[in-house]
């Protein structure tokens, strides 16, 4: 494909754009580390060279108590001016253009995080926040104008190419359009027209501040997802407004921090919410920008020639590959990194406190650390195991100018993301899959299938170095009764070997037995239940997806019960115990998802033969399901050969 929509030239007021896609705005935490702003430069000039129209940083603050904390980006003070302009400098070096997003977090600043009381337009807590936000005075209104301007001003003097004012995801601009944030009755609340004054008028001091020759880019909600908030019509007015309030670029955002609708999980279609793009498109002059879940080439383009938006703004998905773009330019789809949209090691991480990265791609967020050398000797590498910290360790080894080769003793790779990827709402991980085929292909790895590698296989003789990523067995709680023949692991279910009958009984809690439940429900088995001894469900599943998953399993009727005593497996059910009083929970299929055990004995066999060898994932510890984890173990070990 030619992509002729997705590579046309572009101007917005002056600032030329080589590509129709931004590169949305995350927040990577990276600035708050040692060496943060080399990090953090570094993580920008890497995706500044592929093709990237425009790429706009994460939030700013444009004052002390807006900001998301000390690890945040800000651009309150005249030192952030010289601070910002060796990356901005380094980002053009490397052939980019680079805005800065201007942020204030409302009610969702925590005290904690920068020691400040927040602020909002109304005194009303959000639930995803402890602290309850302090009501703005007039006068205060009026300074924050002012500090979002002076902001823009500094943003200019170091270097950035644009502005993006931030008034999406429920962020303070937007608590002051929705009538559920804002109670006030003074000229900043009450009616519609109170409600946007803030937001109109903050753009109208930017661009005073900024002249007539500098694009400013407004992060608008097209869809807050809180229930009584501000209504289509109102949207279309705002955004009319702001198009009149000489606003060069609408960036639609999606759902706001507290929104209970999942809006860029995987379970999240593709481009699910480009229509809200395209309703806005239709009442303004100026061009508006699709985002959310778009994460290919391919849809990009067929967004842009069917005139729904006129830009695109793929944010993650630069996190999972810097080249996607290069990529789809040069026609080698399947090699791109494809972002799974699982949030494990990027948003999660941050709500974490922690710097973003990427699951699929462990290089983000550390650029200056995991760089890739040539090996100083090219060796026979032997990788044991397909799944996904085998399949990393040896691209990242045949990379490095090794001949690699890869066994696995099931028919195809991808190890336990093949569970995964059948799970309703998980295919996405059928493109991580993908993408190591065609990593491997490209590079000459040899892979075998359908072998089992034992010490004195030919393989093994033959190898100067080996690495074993396999082992990992699921793991049999020790309850009366574990062994009657109606007992089946979720092994068994997902390589679809059981026979499941009637009513289900899952022993475990954990992401695996969640994603078992929702596949069984899949299939049509209604009558499930889980157990776990522990009374918190979907433990170890992040933060940012965690409350999505136990909402979608209670739509489906699936009956958890944690804080249980296992007394006994019996024909008909399990026997449990609740505060002291038994239970029959009935199924006439019991399924153990209780976690996994790392089973090292090839790895040890291996050693006694003298020949150097590592051991990584499930042959080293219980990982389960965890991809994240084993791709950097995978990533790390390819590195040290």
């Amino acid at each position: 494909m030619a992509y002729s929509y997705l590579f046309s030239p572009s101007t917005i007021r002056g600032m030329e754009m080589q590509s129709k896609v931004i590169m949305g705005s995350m927040h990577v935490g990276l600035e708050g580390e040692e060496n943060g702003l080399e990090k953090l430069t570094a993580f920008y000039v890497r995706r500044a060279k592929e093709h990237v129209g425009l790429i706009v940083t994460g939030g700013a603050a444009v004052s002390p108590e807006g900001s998301g904390g000390t690890h945040f980006m800000s651009i309150y003070k005249d030192d952030d001016i010289a601070h910002w302009r060796n990356l901005t400098d380094k980002v053009h070096e490397a052939g980019g253009k680079i805005a800065l997003q201007l942020f204030h977090a409302g009610r969702y600043a925590y005290k904690a995080a920068n020691g400040l009381e927040p602020v909002a337009p109304s005194p009303l807590q959000s639930p995803i926040n402890p602290d309850q936000p302090r009501e703005l005075t007039d006068s205060e209104v009026e300074e924050l104008i002012r500090s979002f301007s002076s902001a823009a001003r500094r943003a200019k003097e170091a270097g950035f190419d644009a502005v993006e004012i931030m008034g999406s995801e429920g962020y303070l601009i937007n608590q002051f359009v929705s009538p559920v944030t804002n109670k006030r009755t003074d000229r900043w609340g009450g009616n519609f027209e109170n409600r946007i004054r803030f937001s109109l008028e903050i753009a109208k001091a930017v661009r005073r501040e900024t002249g007539n020759e500098y694009p400013i880019i407004f992060r608008m909600s097209g869809l807050d997802l809180i229930e009584n908030s501000t209504t289509e019509d109102e949207t279309f007015l705002w955004a009319e407004k702001l198009a009149e309030a000489d606003v060069d670029l609408l960036n639609i955002g999606i759902g706001w921090h507290e929104s209970r609708v999942p809006t860029i999980s995987m379970k999240v279609p593709r481009n699910n919410f480009v229509y809200i793009a395209e309703g806005i498109k239709a009442h303004v002059p100026i061009p508006v920008v699709a985002s959310n879940r778009i994460n290919n080439p391919d849809d990009a383009e067929a967004i842009l020639k069917s005139g729904k938006a006129d830009y695109i703004s793929m944010a993650r998905p630069f996190l999972a590959d810097p080249e996607i773009l290069t990529k789809a330019k040069e026609n080698r789809l399947q090699e791109i990194n494809t972002c799974i949209a699982c949030n494990q090691a990027c948003l999660d991480h941050v709500f974490e406190g922690k710097s973003a990265s990427c699951l699929v791609n462990p290089e983000a967020g550390r650029e200056l650390t995991l760089t890739l050398s040539p090996a100083a000797k090219a060796k026979n590498i032997l990788v044991i195991g397909g799944g996904p910290a085998g399949l990393e360790a040896a691209k990242t080894a045949a990379l490095r100018g090794h001949k690699v080769t890869l066994a696995d003793n099931k028919t195809e790779i991808g190890g336990q993301l093949n569970y995964s990827r059948i799970v309703p709402g998980k295919s996405e991980f059928n493109e991580t899959i993908r993408y190591y085929k065609a990593v491997l292909e490209k590079n000459q790895v040899a892979i075998h299938l359908g072998e089992t590698i034992v010490e004195d296989h030919p393989l093994v003789k033959e190898a100067d170095e080996i690495v074993v990523a396999a082992g990992i067995i699921p793991r049999t709680p020790e309850i009366t009764g574990i062994n009657h023949s109606h007992v089946i692991s979720y092994q068994d279910v997902f390589e679809e070997r059981a026979n499941i009958k009637g009513a289900v009984v899952i022993i475990g809690g954990g992401g695996i037995a969640c994603d078992l439940a929702s596949f069984l429900y899949e299939k049509g088995h209604k009558d499930i239940s889980m157990l776990q001894r522990s009374s918190r469900f979907a433990k170890g599943i992040g933060k940012t997806t965690r409350w999505a998953t136990i909402l979608e399993l209670k739509k489906k009727g699936v009956q958890m019960l944690g804080g249980v005593t296992y007394k006994e497996v019996l024909p008909e059910g399990v026997l449990v115990s609740i505060e002291g009083e038994d239970k029959m929970i009935k199924g006439e299929t019991v399924i153990t998802a209780s976690g996994q055990l790392p089973n090292p004995a090839l790895y040890e066999a291996i050693s006694q033969t003298g020949k150097p060898v590592h051991v990584i994932g499930g042959a080293r510890h219980a990982l389960g399901l965890d991809a994240k984890k084993a791709i950097y173990e995978g990533t790390m070990t390819g590195r040290a050969l």
